[in-house]
């Protein structure tokens, strides 16, 4: 199977990081975000990585071509774009998508199991697949609820909302991007809301694995001392 890895965004949340270096470079420990991606995605089965580039492409092209034991484990290549078309929008410039495909945001850090989610999008015939993750929210408030006159029916301190997030980490079948128009911008949510409204199965598959998005400097943080002290759990041996 093939992969998608969207990595031109500028990663302004990370700001002043990421003015010298764009985020799936940004080390965890010694390693950067995107060798870590590559290593498990390998792991999984993937042969074949499709970098879809924009913010600092050049930064991408000198770390690949210092690396050249990534090569080693698969495929890859990266197409550039000079004006961003969206988390969606992009995959119409990567060619030879004619089968199911893995697409993830290359800033995450995560033990999910690819290959389970991958089996379970083919086994379930959908159009798209969602790896979700269940993540609570405290509410330091108190939450009020009533009725449509006006009077109190529940009063809750501080409760704690839990959702189902979207990972960052989709499967793919190729119909899909018959909803993608080159060159038009397209982001994901839109994606997904005019495949609903289609008619078309997206589908999510839900994991309790350890998940970190790493968007925010403290989110980062938490992320290398989790992969330094457990860097056996996110980097496997490839064969």
């Amino acid at each position: 199977m093939r992969a998608v890895i969207l990595a031109g965004g500028r990663g302004q949340r990370l700001a002043p990081y990421t003015t010298v270096i764009p985020k799936p470079l940004l080390p965890l420990g010694d390693r950067p975000i995107l060798d870590v991606i590559i290593h498990q995605l390998a792991a999984a089965g993937i042969d074949h990585v499709t970098l879809t580039l924009g913010y600092m492409s050049d930064y991408f092209k000198v770390f690949l071509a210092q690396r050249p034991q990534l090569h080693k484990l698969m495929k890859i290549d990266f197409i550039e774009e000079t004006e961003p078309t969206g988390t969606a929008g992009s995959l119409a410039f990567v060619p030879g998508l004619d089968e199911p495909f893995l697409v993830m945001n290359g800033d995450i850090l995560t033990d999910l199991n690819y290959r389970a989610l991958i089996d379970q999008h083919l086994e379930s015939n959908a159009w798209l697949t969602i790896a979700t993750y269940p993540k609570p929210v405290k509410i330091d408030l108190g939450v009020i609820e009533s009725s449509s006159d006006g009077r109190v029916t529940d009063y809750i301190e501080k409760p704690t909302l839990n959702y189902d997030v979207s990972m960052g980490i989709y499967i793919y079948s190729p119909d899909v991007l018959g909803y993608v128009v080159k060159g038009k911008y397209l982001d994901f949510p839109t994606l997904v809301l005019r495949l609903r409204d289609a008619g078309k199965s997206v589908m999510t598959y839900r994991s309790a694995c350890t998940w970190l998005d790493l968007g925010r400097p403290e989110d980062l943080l938490a992320a290398t001392e989790l992969f330094v002290d457990k860097q056996e759990q996110y980097l496997p041996k490839v064969a």
